[in-house]
């Protein structure tokens, strides 16, 4: 097992690019346990495991060497360098993910795609894609001006689920919306009013959500580009939710559709 003491390693200067400018290639940086367990569950090819010298002995740093991955421990000083967060848990590792494409995207039918457009908060977009896991979205898209998914925080945030659902990223928005009614798609533009009520929208065919940018929404254009627009109904004085909890109630409403459940009265 390696051993590095100095910050000016090299190693420690790919992990500070990866921490600051994100992804490149395929690389992920992967902060905490958690998501290098998940990484290796879920067959994701893990590189390299900067572990804290109290963690060497952990099951899990095992796995990881049996896994192919090249394993390092750092002192604390090296690991404050190499982690992006401020505390760090004593594990960060690079992984490798290839990005997906459209077309896998939209390979299993029906689709139950979410279209993220502008939205800037990369928790926010993990919540997202975490929330697609748990109520079967077949995929993901993100387009232009949107956070990385693949970035340390919004992958934090997709606790795993980002290893598994398929996610194209960096999109165009305006070529998005015209593959995916292409590819007979239907388009839903959420709307804090004026749209559909959830429960009353059927989403049991093909359907692609599209969700806007916190606070703003959807702009005029893709609003009027997409197919019909869908809203959630709430309790005044309450106007609006956060993206990602909106994005959960209708991916979940979408679940409870396919799978034949009626809704409570």
């Amino acid at each position: 097992m390696e051993a590095i003491s100095s910050r000016q390693n090299p190693l420690v200067k790919r992990f500070r690019e990866l921490a600051t400018h994100g992804t490149a290639n395929g690389d992920l940086l992967l902060d905490g346990e958690h998501l290098l367990r998940e990484a290796l569950a879920s067959g994701v090819p893990v590189e390299v495991a900067a572990i804290a010298t109290r963690f060497s002995a952990a099951p899990l740093v095992r796995e990881a060497a049996n896994a192919g991955a090249r394993i390092v421990t750092v002192t604390d000083q090296v690991l404050a360098a190499v982690s992006p967060v401020r505390t760090p848990s004593g594990v960060v590792a690079i992984a490798h993910l290839n990005p997906a494409t459209v077309k896998d995207v939209t390979a299993s039918t029906p689709q139950l795609v979410l279209v993220l457009n502008g939205i800037q908060d990369a928790g926010n977009v993990g919540a997202i894609v975490r929330a697609a896991e748990a109520c079967g979205a077949t995929g993901i898209i993100t387009t232009e001006g949107t956070a990385d998914p693949f970035g340390w925080k919004a992958l934090r945030g997709g606790m795993g689920s980002t290893f598994r659902v398929p996610i194209a990223a960096r999109q165009s928005i305006e070529s998005t919306l015209a593959g995916l009614r292409a590819g007979g798609i239907r388009t839903l533009a959420t709307v804090p009013d004026g749209g559909t009520p959830l429960p009353e929208c059927d989403l049991r065919g093909a359907v692609a959500i599209v969700l806007g940018a916190e606070g703003t929404g959807l702009p005029a254009p893709i609003l009027a580009s997409c197919d019909a627009r869908v809203a959630i109904p709430m309790r005044p004085p309450v106007e609006s939710l956060n993206v990602s909890i909106a994005a959960a109630l209708v991916v979940y409403e979408a679940s409870r559709q396919r799978a034949g459940k009626p809704a409570r009265q």
